[in-house]
């Protein structure tokens, strides 16, 4: 087996959840009847998505109204814009979502007339509502649509200031743009007797059989022919590896993730390395389902076809990091000697970073290391190359990898993700841009692994 990489994958701490006492039994039990007793089944609750989730705006009256704080949960803090129209706040709930409605918080600086519109890439934009009659205050608007990026746009204001919220909720029915036959048949998984079941699916499209694709967990290994499923225990962290050939072969990759006693928790990663293609779509029990990882074209295309896309789309100092390790991973740049020190490329980052205060070495700064181990938005900013860019633009993905000195490795696999997103790095969560999913009452975990 391949020794554990030390991927420095950050993200938030596994929810502890409390037992339930027996009393609480009875309060479920009865409920149920109640609810087998109703004409017809209740709805389930919104849930609110855009709490928390990164915002970025067309402008900002000054650094003490930030797009972040319309998206904080707390109503005593607000974006405010320039005075001037158009203007417009976004917000990006990290992945494709169902929406049922939005609710507006109005300052009195409010707007006459503004749309919400809903966009999957930020750049093409589907108008959900729209109204010229604002009189502002709180507004409850219902929508339908689905996207992951969701903004009011303000085309006229009602005073002379600028355009300011107290709040903007985002509300949907916590499920993904339904995934299509790259999944297969979902109704055919058994059911967890422990947290969550796990399903391994061949997606090496007919280069491996079933007998030749091997998982590997907690001292447990088979091929999925032999057993595609595992019943996930919950435990406090850990990495399930997957390989194709042998056990022991070198073209192997891994996932990373928590369980909890009702919680998962995970990822997948290409903080070290790129090995095998893989894809996670996590389902829960309350309806929600997500899917991250590679995108389905890099899935269809050979694996000499990724190598090859991944040297044409990087520029020259980069390419070297599909040759050093070939044919089995593309490297991260901070693991390869020519970005380290004495390497040729060991000062790609160092006039960039001393521009904003940072003295750290390039591998440092990839890796998130040294000084920047307890700096995420400034090691991110610089990997992303918007370290010199206002704070309130760094979380907008339109800005990013736009120059050099960046991590066109990170680049790369974020342009071939599902929704775009992927850690490329150890703090690509920052802003929300990690392939990172949690959530409650998982129902079961499909893994697609590649070639």
């Amino acid at each position: 087996m391949q020794p554990s990489l030390s991927a420095l994958t950050r993200r938030p701490a596994t929810v502890a959840l409390r037992s339930r006492t027996a009393l609480g039994l009875v309060v479920v039990l009865i409920a149920a009847c109640f609810a087998a007793l109703a004409p017809s089944p209740a709805r389930a609750a919104d849930q609110l998505l855009s709490q928390g989730r990164p915002a970025v705006a067309s402008s900002a009256e000054s650094d003490a109204f930030p797009a972040g704080a319309a998206v904080d949960g707390n109503t005593g803090t607000r974006w405010s814009s320039a005075f001037s129209d158009p203007q417009w706040l976004r917000v990006d709930l990290g992945s494709v979502q169902q929406l049922t409605r939005v609710t507006l918080n109005w300052e009195a600086a409010y707007a006459k007339a503004y749309q919400i519109q809903t966009s999957t890439d930020a750049n093409t934009w589907t108008t959900v509502y729209s109204t010229s009659t604002s009189t502002g205050g709180v507004q409850n608007l219902a929508v339908s649509g689905s996207g992951r990026y969701v903004r009011v746009l303000g085309t006229e204001r009602a005073t002379p200031y600028g355009y300011s919220l107290w709040e903007f909720q985002v509300y949907g029915s916590g499920g993904t743009t339904p995934p299509d036959d790259f999944w297969g048949n979902t109704a055919d998984i058994p059911a967890a007797h422990n947290v969550v079941e796990v399903k391994i699916l061949n997606r090496t499209n007919g280069k491996y059989p079933d007998s030749q694709v091997y998982w590997s967990f907690n001292g447990q290994v088979h091929s999925i022919a032999e057993q595609p499923y595992l019943d996930m225990l919950a435990n406090s962290a850990g990495r399930m590896y997957f390989y194709l050939g042998s056990p022991s072969s070198p073209y192997y990759d891994f996932i990373e993730f928590t369980v909890g006693d009702n919680v998962f928790n995970g990822n997948t990663t290409r903080v070290d390395a790129f090995g095998l293609k893989l894809a996670m779509r996590l389902h829960t029990k309350d309806g929600y389902d997500v899917e991250v990882g590679e995108n389905r074209g890099t899935f269809a295309e050979d694996r000499a076809t990724t190598f090859q896309r991944f040297t044409n789309a990087v520029p020259d100092q980069f390419k070297v990091l599909a040759q050093t390790q070939a044919p089995y991973r593309i490297i991260a740049p901070g693991s390869d000697p020519s970005f380290r020190a004495g390497g040729v490329n060991a000062g790609y980052f160092t006039s960039y970073a001393q521009s904003v205060g940072v003295g750290e070495a390039t591998s440092d700064i990839f890796g998130c290391a040294a000084s920047l181990a307890g700096n995420p938005d400034m090691c991110a900013a610089l990997n992303r190359h918007v370290a010199t860019l206002p704070a309130s633009q760094r979380s907008d993905p339109a800005q990013y990898y736009k120059g050099a000195p960046a991590n066109y490795y990170a680049k790369f696999w974020h342009d071939n993700a599902i929704n775009q997103l992927a850690y490329g790095f150890p703090y690509d969560d920052v802003a929300g841009q990690s392939s990172f999913v949690s959530h409650g009452n998982p129902q079961w975990l499909l893994v697609a692994v590649g070639w």
